[in-house]
């Protein structure tokens, strides 16, 4: 299949140099042609004299903080905006791409105009277990992976719509960002994934998962290097993912099972002893509540979908790792 689209690839990097060259050299050896750009964040372990040695092929946005995954890849999609690029793709440093991934995606997006993000088959670096094939959002409230930790099968096999993808490896219209806006860099990083896929299905986008596309993905290498990063971010921004998108009609129904299952989440923070990242993170979700609201009215103004359709392609289940929640509500054969 002949294609002229114009694609860039944006790869954020913060203190990723020991996996920058297995990522970099897979997205160069991809079979359809695209830019690379790479987002240096802020990194201290000379990723980015590394990289000016070794890749002057690759093209850089340079900046001097860490933004988080979610600044650090818009400066990139800025940039391939203006580039005027058809499609960017996001792709972790952590992360190694088979060498027909990229064009899989493209493909799939040029046969369906009506489709704004193509994501993947992730694995993980053992390539053993399922990463992600796209992202759930539940009737809880609470997003999750679909098929994170199954092994590998052919049961994720089946090209389909989803949710939402993973930021971590997958590809999206360029006009579609430019008519819902970019990542939400409040968000710093963890499920600004889910909610600009959230966004993207409110204005009448469809996410499509592209199994033939395959990626490979070290789990947890970045944010293993903070203590208690993981918390902090899921409690901060949870809130946010219900507050700005989900439809009135449907907050009500949410809103109820979300407070418990967040309150939840923070009971078991405080005894596993991480009970400061959690207060800090919830309190600073509460703090931009505010403008979370402008943003909610702005969102929904747009909005092109019934809220029947939103709660369609909501999971009604419980997400498989939310165990406690599972035997509180279904009973003692939930584990």
């Amino acid at each position: 299949m002949s294609s002229t689209s114009s694609v860039a690839i944006v790869v954020p990097n913060w203190n990723g140099m020991d996996s920058l060259a297995t990522c970099l050299d897979s997205l160069l050896a991809q079979t359809f042609p695209a830019r690379i750009i790479v987002v240096e964040n802020g990194s201290t372990d000379g990723s980015l004299a590394f990289l000016e040695q070794n890749y002057p092929q690759v093209e850089l946005v340079v900046n001097q903080t860490n933004l988080g995954f979610a600044g650090g890849v818009n400066a990139g999609i800025r940039k391939s905006i203006a580039d005027g690029d058809d499609f960017v793709a996001l792709f972790n440093n952590d992360a190694v791409a088979d060498k027909d991934w990229l064009r899989h995606l493209v493909e799939d997006l040029e046969a369906h105009a009506e489709a704004g993000i193509a994501t993947c088959k992730l694995l993980d670096s053992q390539r053993t277990h399922v990463d992600s094939t796209g992202d759930i959002y539940t009737i809880w409230g609470l997003p999750y992976p679909r098929g994170r930790g199954e092994e590998v099968s052919d049961k994720y096999d089946a090209l389909v719509e989803v949710f939402g993808a993973s930021g971590g490896a997958s590809l999206y219209r360029t006009r579609m960002l430019q008519e819902i806006g970019l990542f939400d860099e409040d968000f710093f990083a963890y499920y600004e994934d889910v909610d600009i896929s959230f966004r993207a299905q409110l204005a009448g986008w469809k996410v499509r998962y592209v199994p033939t596309a395959l990626a490979y993905h070290q789990i947890g290498a970045t944010s293993s290097k903070i203590k208690g990063f993981t918390t902090y971010q899921t409690m901060k921004n949870y809130p946010w993912l219900l507050w700005k998108n989900a439809p009135a009609s449907l907050l009500i129904r949410i809103l109820p099972r979300f407070t418990v299952a967040h309150g939840m989440f923070m009971v078991s923070a405080l005894t596993r002893g991480q009970g400061w990242p959690a207060l800090k993170g919830f309190g600073k979700s509460v703090l931009l509540f505010p403008k979370k609201l402008g943003e909610r009215w702005n969102i929904q103004r747009q909005r092109k979908v019934s809220s029947a359709y939103i709660w369609s392609i909501m999971t009604h289940e419980l997400p498989p790792n939310a165990h406690k929640l599972r035997r509180l509500f279904y009973g003692s054969k939930q584990s």
